[in-house]
């Protein structure tokens, strides 16, 4: 793995926890274990929920845990440009359409008398495509991508997972991925894009190549790949790590401020205690 690079991509939505910790460290560690590069990129393109403190509070826990970084970093919020361009692309090649749906109106949808229960994939519940057939998109609609449309263009998507958890070669097939993740939406509303478009954009402007995140992210995997392919953007190699969970094992939360690692900094814990917790 010469050359290696990863990152670390918070949302500045409210303060680091362990799980953050625990990512961070880990993608960089791996980094320097190859001689590589660790970045940092701030995924603040949901702005009404993103806020400067909590992005300079980023910072000073990254500094604090010991790890440094190129600048500058790369912000979502200042590539708007970009996703733009990719979702002009995809639309060029007639694999995206207009949706007006709310929540309300597709768990309306999924709840009608049928067999089975609704299905569920990596982005929600999967879409019944209430909109595909649409003659043209309605001003002010979100974008979704029409998974049967991608996949006959593109195929089966690959992508090599070295995370302990499920490590190996994965495939996805276009039966699979139209069954399984459904027409996702590719950019919202409100900000122009969505976290899937935008961290698959990203990752090939960084030449990011090991992805480095939670186990929670594994199945959206398939969606990313998946736009990869459209875009002709390359496929890095993907390390899902465990999630750090409390007590009663929930998973960490940003709501749960009293995690927050400023309070374990304040309360004199060392960057070395801490990875000594965490196993690392």
């Amino acid at each position: 793995m010469a050359g290696l690079i990863t990152r670390f991509a918070p949302s500045p939505t409210g303060p680091l926890h362990l799980g953050h910790a625990f990512s961070a460290l880990t993608a960089y560690d791996l980094a320097r274990s190859q001689n590589g590069q660790f970045l940092l990129r701030i995924e603040d393109i949901d702005t009404p929920r993103c806020r400067p403190a909590f992005e300079a509070q980023i910072y000073d826990d990254l500094h604090w845990l010991g790890l440094d970084w190129p600048l500058p970093v790369m912000r979502q919020s200042e590539r708007r440009a970009a996703y733009a361009s990719a979702l002009a692309q995809l639309n060029a090649l007639g694999v995206t359409y207009g949706c007006t749906c709310t929540r309300g109106d597709i768990r309306a949808a999924l709840s009608a008398p049928q067999e089975g229960t609704a299905p569920t994939g990596p982005d929600g519940p999967i879409y019944p495509g209430t909109c595909r057939h649409q003659q043209r998109d309605p001003e002010g609609a979100a974008i979704r991508l029409n998974m049967a449309r991608a996949t006959a263009l593109i195929g089966s998507v690959t992508f090599v997972e070295t995370g302990p958890l499920h490590t190996g070669s994965h495939i996805y097939t276009p039966e699979w991925l139209t069954t399984h993740v459904g027409d996702v939406v590719l950019a919202r509303r409100d900000i122009g894009t969505s976290y899937h478009l935008a961290v698959s954009v990203d990752d090939a402007a960084q030449d990011i190549s090991l992805v480095v995140r939670g186990v929670d992210l594994f199945e959206a995997t398939a969606i990313h790949t998946v736009l990869q392919r459209l875009l002709d953007l390359p496929t890095p190699e993907y390390h899902h790590h465990r999630l750090i969970r409390d007590t009663q094992g929930k998973r960490l939360a940003k709501r749960d401020a009293a995690r927050a690692l400023s309070l374990y900094r304040d309360d004199g814990l060392t960057p070395e205690a801490l990875r000594e917790s965490l196993a690392l």
